[in-house]
């Protein structure tokens, strides 16, 4: 199985550590936004999307990106964040759009994860942020075990 990481991390490299962890454990390689073709899609099996959440949803560049791909058909992918706020089902569903972009292009979401990132961005910088540490050693191991479930599918 051909893998490829495609993600976003603004602000404290987060969601690069995570990404990271990942393209390990499936031997995919790990792109940024900026640096992919749509056409290089073709030739992964797995594609894996992720950013930080800003403001409740993706980084916008990712979302931009996915809007213009072509048609993706039998491709198999998986979504994943990293957030100052815990999701919590039902009222942080930060992967709802992403998923039904992907969808919509195509594409079948065969897993989702999401962990807490350091977070330093708006009313957290009264605080001098939250999460500090995070994502920490037992998050990268989660998102370890993640991949390893993607790839034994």
């Amino acid at each position: 199985m051909k893998a490829l990481i495609i993600y976003i991390s603004v602000h404290h490299g987060n969601t690069e550590r995570v990404a990271k962890v990942m393209a390990n454990i499936l031997d995919a390689d790990l792109l940024q936004v900026k640096q992919v073709d749509a056409s290089m899609l073709k030739q992964y099996d797995l594609i894996g999307f992720g950013s930080g959440i800003y403001v409740g949803k993706y980084h916008n560049s990712l979302l931009d990106f996915i809007d213009k791909l072509p048609m993706m058909r039998n491709k198999k992918a998986f979504i994943f964040s990293t957030s100052g706020l815990r999701k919590i089902r039902f009222i942080h569903n930060f992967d709802k759009p992403l998923r039904e972009k992907l969808r919509r292009k195509g594409f079948n979401i065969i897993g989702e994860f999401s962990c807490r990132g350091y977070d330093t961005s708006q009313a957290a910088m009264i605080v001098g942020g939250i999460n500090r540490g995070k994502p920490n050693v037992k998050d990268l191991k989660q998102a370890e075990d993640f991949a390893k479930g993607l790839k034994n599918r």
